[in-house]
C-alpha cells in the first residue's frame, strides 16, 4: 500500500501544493486528486484556465510515474496532449483520474480523465514521462 499522505507531504511546498492539489488514492497504476477552482487559477470567464487542467493532469502522471521509479531515478515530462471537452466553474472541485497505459523501463505513458464537481468530463490529457537514471 502506498502512503497517500506521505506523497502529499512531498508536493505540498512545491507547485502542485500551491496549486491546491489533493491526492486522493495512489497505486502504481493509477493517481486520483482532486483541486479546487480559485478565481485566480481562471480565465476572465470564471472557468478553469487550459493551463490549470494541464498542471493539474501534468501533476498526476509525474506522481504516477515517481511511485514505480527506482532508486536514484527521476522523470520528466516530454510530451503532452490535451482535449478540452466542458469547463469547471470556480468555486467548485475538479477530480482527476490518472491511469498507466505503459510502465516501461525508459518511459511511462499516463491518461488522465479530468472531470467537474458534476461528474462531466472536462479534459484528457495523455502525457509521457521520460525515465532518468
Amino acid at each position: 500500500m502506498i502512503d497517500v499522505a506521505h506523497w502529499q507531504q512531498l508536493i505540498q511546498p512545491l507547485f502542485p501544493g500551491m496549486m491546491g492539489v489533493r491526492l486522493t488514492a495512489l497505486a502504481p497504476e493509477r493517481v486520483s486528486a482532486e483541486m479546487l477552482v480559485r478565481p485566480e487559477m481562471c480565465t476572465a470567464g470564471g472557468t478553469l484556465h487550459g493551463g490549470a487542467y494541464m498542471a493539474f493532469a501534468d501533476t498526476l502522471g509525474a506522481i504516477g510515474t515517481l511511485v514505480n521509479l527506482g532508486e536514484g531515478q527521476r522523470t520528466t515530462t516530454t510530451d503532452s496532449s490535451t482535449k478540452f471537452i466542458a469547463a469547471a466553474k470556480v468555486g467548485t472541485v475538479v477530480s482527476g483520474e490518472s491511469v498507466a497505459l505503459h510502465r516501461g523501463r525508459s518511459t511511462q505513458v499516463w491518461q488522465t480523465m479530468i472531470r467537474n464537481d458534476q461528474g462531466k468530463l472536462c479534459a484528457v490529457v495523455t502525457q509521457t514521462q521520460l525515465v532518468l537514471s
